[in-house]
């Protein structure tokens, strides 16, 4: 049995991070260059997306830039191919990339729905695909983490049936690619969060009276007592991604608190 810290190693492993302009795929970002990846940055905000390139590239991981969306089949093929002509292979696929548009069902069009499930899930399923064709012909298997939420498993009352059907979809979509690929040793598993620190959700870390009303509403539903930071989703991300996850697939990691315990 190797040691339980090289099972963990991810060091010199190709990973295509999309959506790494935005709060989980930063993240990733920094998570996997700390660990010795090689890295293929994919989002759509250029500004954004060189600022994490140049964060992993002053920490000493190697990182190519693509300035493209998974917003169709050329583009996830494009992403596949940038990782391949700089590094020669593929390892690690993460697919951070996605959207939310919240409204009630009565007040959304079928268009901005649309839109969410093809962000959410078409893009993500083209990704795959374009990784598959490249990482099955190599024959020694990869991984693949999909960002789901906890909303995936549970409803909400204030306008989110896009996001929420998008993401059952992402755990739909988690479970059929693991079934399907276990042959060519490539795991297939997502991570599901509930809320965690970041940009869009540090108000309601604040010491106001807003920020206190919704949180204890919602710390009521966590056993753990507290919302997550980015620390949180770094560990499931590096088991995911690295040999000690080898015979884990099909399995949303629910980095919640035990939200969804409950």
């Amino acid at each position: 049995m190797p040691s339980p810290a090289a099972l963990f190693d991810i060091k010199g492993k190709v990973a295509v991070i999309t959506g790494a302009s935005g709060a989980f795929g930063a993240l990733a970002a920094r998570v996997l260059a700390a660990a010795g990846a090689r890295l293929v940055l994919s989002a759509g905000k250029l500004d954004e997306l060189n600022a994490v390139a140049d964060e992993c590239s002053a920490a000493g991981a190697e990182v190519a830039a693509i300035n493209r969306r998974p917003g169709n089949e050329a583009d996830c093929e494009a992403i596949m191919d940038a990782a391949v002509q700089r590094f020669g292979s593929l390892d690690i696929l993460v697919v951070a990339s996605g959207l939310n548009d919240v409204a009630m069902i009565t007040d959304m069009s079928p268009e901005r729905f649309a839109k969410v499930m093809d962000g959410n899930v078409t893009g993500a399923w083209l990704l795959c695909r374009a990784f598959g064709k490249r990482v099955i012909p190599q024959g020694r298997g990869g991984k693949v983490v999909l960002v789901s939420s906890a909303r995936g498993l549970l409803g909400h009352p204030a306008g989110y049936t896009a996001y929420c059907a998008s993401k059952a979809a992402t755990d739909g979509l988690t479970r059929a690619l693991g079934c399907e690929w276990g042959k060519h040793g490539i795991s297939v598993n997502a991570i599901a969060p509930t809320v965690f620190r970041s940009p869009l959700t540090e108000w309601m870390f604040k010491d106001d009276e807003k920020a206190r009303g919704v949180r204890a509403g919602f710390l009521a539903r966590v056993p753990l007592g507290r919302l997550g930071e980015p620390e949180d989703l770094a560990g499931p991300l590096l088991f995911l991604a690295s040999r000690a996850s080898d015979f884990y697939t099909g399995h949303i990691l629910y980095a919640d608190g035990g939200y969804t315990a409950g």
